[in-house]
Parts: C-alpha cells; sequence; structure tokens
C-alpha cells in the first residue's frame, strides 16, 4: 500500500492545528534536551537537584528560566516528551501499515549511491553528523523546524517566515551542491 503525500501532508497539518488549538504550539528540539539531562542524572544524582523552588542544575542551559527544563528532567513525562515519543511510534506504525521494512527499503538508496557509494555504514555516518548539527542549530535558534517553521508559520509569525526562508535558502543549494549525480 503506498500513501500519498498530500495525504500525509494533509494529515500533519491538522496535527499541528489540533496541537496549537487545543494544547500548545509544537515544538520538539527541547525534549532531546531534555532527554539528555534524564540520562546525565541517571548516572550522576546531582546533575540536577532539587530546591526549595522546584528544581535546579549545574549545568546553565537546564537551570535557566527559574530550573523550568531541570524539572523537565526530574519530570519528563509530559505532553511534549509524549509527542516526541508518539513521533517515533508513528513513524513505526506508518512503517508497518506499508508491510514493514524490507531488503530493498534498507538497502542504500540509488541517489546516495550515485554520489557517495554504496556503503550503509557511510550514509549512517552521515545522518547522525547530519542529526546533530541540525539539533545544534535548533538549540542555537531557539527552537526547531517544528517550532519555528511549522508552527511558527501556522501562527503567522515573523519569526516563522524568516526561519522559513532561511532555512531553504540553506537547503536547496547544499541539497544541489551533494547530490550533483543524478540516480
Amino acid at each position: 500500500m503506498v500513501l500519498n503525500w498530500k495525504i500525509g501532508g494533509l494529515a500533519l497539518g491538522v496535527v499541528f492545528f489540533l496541537a496549537v488549538a487545543l494544547v500548545k504550539p509544537i515544538g520538539v528540539s527541547t525534549q532531546f534536551v531534555i532527554l539528555d539531562g534524564v540520562l546525565w542524572n541517571a548516572v550522576d544524582s546531582a546533575a540536577v537537584t532539587q530546591t526549595e523552588d522546584g528544581y535546579t542544575s549545574t549545568n546553565a542551559y537546564l537551570a535557566k528560566s527559574g530550573g523550568k527544563y531541570a524539572n523537565a528532567v526530574m519530570n519528563p513525562l509530559n505532553y511534549s516528551f509524549l509527542f516526541v515519543i508518539a513521533m517515533a511510534l508513528g513513524g513505526l506504525a506508518s512503517s508497518m501499515a506499508r508491510g514493514g521494512l524490507d531488503k530493498a527499503e534498507r538497502s542504500v538508496p540509488a541517489l546516495w549511491r550515485a554520489n557517495f557509494g554504496g556503503g550503509r555504514a557511510k550514509r549512517y555516518a552521515a545522518a547522525f553528523v547530519g542529526g546533530f548539527v541540525v539539533l545544534y542549530g535548533a538549540r542555537l535558534a531557539g527552537g526547531c523546524t517544528s517550532g519555528h517553521m511549522m508552527s511558527g508559520v501556522m501562527q503567522t509569525a515573523l519569526s516563522g517566515y524568516i526561519f522559513t526562508i532561511g532555512a531553504f535558502a540553506a537547503a536547496i543549494p547544499t541539497a544541489l551542491w551533494l547530490y550533483k549525480k543524478e540516480a
């Protein structure tokens, strides 16, 4: 079964609209920082400590905003954190609805192979490095594509439009430069 990208896009728009209307705008990059804090606190119980007013951390980022992120580390099961987990489970459900991952889907795509070779290790390394760079940039920008671009544009925030223009202005030339050869 092949799902049309237009149906997926419409469904995504409906989910974002309902999230903004019923709960709050969607943004997920902060939750990866919270997960890092949960893991850090699991191996070093002094990473986040309780105070009279809530929680704080030896890490300035987790301690900022009155310990808002330190509190989230100690109480991670909130709407935003569960939304990130649901995104991963939704990806798995989508894959399973299409029949699971067969051998062809696990192989290196033709476009990647034409530009970088057939090795999966290089592809996985590039995905990891790319993900790290995107998440680092999202934290520098104070939000990710779901927060700035999707939720921001939906709310007609000027910052959302500026971010979207900047994202496409960087992504299109980069993709053209990286993928010079066609499959």
